[in-house]
């Protein structure tokens, strides 16, 4: 019960049910209405306010702000981003061209790797029977050779009616020799030995082909529109071959230099300067671009977002330069006859196999990036994977082993370093893919699963120290009987003032 006294009408006093705690008596301040007129101090306040007031609506309004441009050092920041990151990615296929130059191009024994599977293709093998057969019977006239023999032998007394009988054998003993000798061409390009001598030629050939694009046209003759393969060193291991079947008339082939055209002479005339400048440029070039990517998305504004372009743009364009080896492909082999066109097509294949696998690792890589943006974006999706892939880390986590984490060094420390620990594991698995010897795709997602794993195992670790809070005290019951400050200084006791 509390009771309330008005001290200017003396009455009865009125009583007020609290439903909650306890009641205590207090007499209340007077009521502005009843407690008289003003004093002086708060009448002088009034006035006071009074006069503020009046001036602030007669003041003018306040100018508006003026607008706010941005800031030089953000704006210019922006335009650097925007400049590196078309440089990078307008660099990326170049330096891939870079790096194929320099790896196939100019280092012989790699050319020669590359260009050994070429030999063993069976078109190639086909087209280069074919063409050596043609070159021995060109060279050694076989119908020709039976007739004379048999005109020797009619000058000797050999009967006339014999004679031309053994004229009318002259072409199917040729025919005969010709399939004999297709024969043995076909068993030995498909045998090791073809397989060295073919090494052999592009050892040479390379070497030519490289003189030719630093610029020293004299040591390789390109005849007519096209860059030919000197067939001189399957010619000899061919008669020495034949020779030793008991094909002696193979002995009488002279020391000859037929040719199989390979591809456009003057396209391989305007890759010189093309080819000098990837071959200088094919170890700095790739660092380049890469700082380039790096420096435009340290500099963007929306960081996570150029990341994201980076790896899409990197996609696209692996996907255009693949099809332009498809267009180039399509030249290459309408360049040369008809009778060459699979072998032509065979051979770039396998010339361009290490480009296409390059094209397919860094189409992997972009897809990794754009995908690694996305998962750390404010996407719904994005944010459902992240709270799903730490609720199944979290369950791992708990009870017993959540506990001896917390009290031991290892949870508590990774917890404190666990941005710079995922910092250091992300960049680690770039350093592992971009040192690698050509790394393909699979290698790539191999090192992203390490990646995750790792990451995972950080954030399994991850527990901070557990803190022991004292509860704070529950606030004292007040005492019914105590005298309680009523906020006028004057203590309000349970006493009732009548």
């Amino acid at each position: 019960m509390s009771v309330v006294d008005r001290p200017d009408k003396p009455g009865p006093a009125v009583a007020t049910e609290a439903p909650s705690a306890p009641t205590i008596p207090r007499t209340s301040a007077p009521a502005p209405d009843a407690a008289g007129p003003l004093t002086s101090a708060e009448r002088a306040e009034l006035q006071r306010l009074r006069a503020e007031l009046a001036a602030l609506r007669a003041a003018p309004p306040p100018p508006p702000p003026p607008s706010r441009r941005p800031r030089g050092p953000v704006r210019w920041a922006s335009i650097a981003s925007a400049v590196l990151l078309v440089l990078g990615l307008l660099l990326v296929p170049v330096s891939v061209l870079a790096i194929w130059t320099n790896n196939q191009i100019s280092d012989t024994d790699r050319f020669v790797a590359t260009m050994g599977p070429v030999l063993e293709d069976p078109a190639v093998q086909t087209a280069v029977a074919g063409r050596v057969t043609q070159e021995i019977f060109a060279q050694v006239d076989v119908q020709q050779l039976a007739n004379q023999a048999v005109d020797a032998l009619a000058a000797q007394g050999l009967p006339a009616p014999i004679a031309d009988r053994l004229h009318g054998l002259t072409g199917p003993l040729a025919d005969g020799t010709r399939s004999f000798v297709q024969e043995k061409v076909q068993e030995l390009v498909s045998s090791p030995t073809f397989v060295a001598a073919g090494q052999q030629a592009l050892t040479v050939t390379h070497e030519q082909l490289a003189a030719v694009l630093a610029g020293q046209s004299s040591a390789i003759s390109v005849q007519g529109t096209h860059a030919v393969l000197d067939l001189y060193p399957f010619i000899e291991a061919a008669k020495q071959r034949l020779v030793a079947d008991g094909f002696e008339l193979a002995a009488r082939i002279p020391a000859i230099h037929p040719t199989v055209p390979l591809f456009p002479a003057s396209t391989l005339i305007r890759a010189q300067t093309l080819y000098q400048l990837l071959d200088v440029s094919a170890t700095w070039l790739p660092w380049v671009t890469l700082a380039f990517l790096i420096g435009g998305a340290l500099l963007a504004r929306n960081r996570r977002r150029a990341t994201l372009v980076i790896g899409l743009a990197v996609m696209g364009t692996m996907l255009a330069l693949a099809a332009a080896l498809l267009v180039v492909r399509g030249v290459v082999v309408g360049a040369v006859a008809e009778q060459s066109s699979a072998a032509a097509a065979s051979a770039y294949d396998i010339l361009v196999r290490f480009v296409r696998a390059a094209l397919r690792t860094l189409f992997v890589v972009g897809l990794v990036v754009a995908l690694a943006a996305w998962v750390t974006g404010p996407s719904s999706a994005a944010v459902r994977i992240r709270r799903a892939l730490a609720r199944g880390v979290a369950s791992l986590r708990r009870g017993a082993v959540a506990r001896r984490l917390a009290e031991g060094p290892v949870g508590p420390w990774v917890h404190d370093h666990l941005g710079l620990l995922r910092t250091a594991l992300v960049v680690l698995a770039a350093l592992v893919v971009v040192l690698l010897d050509r790394p393909s795709g699979v290698t790539v997602l191999v090192v992203v699963l390490v990646l995750l794993v790792l990451l995972g195992v950080v954030q399994f670790l991850d527990q901070p120290r557990p803190t022991n809070r004292p509860s704070a005290p529950a606030p004292p019951v007040p005492d019914p009987q105590s005298p309680v400050p009523d906020g006028t200084g004057a203590a309000v006791t349970g006493d009732r003032h009548d």
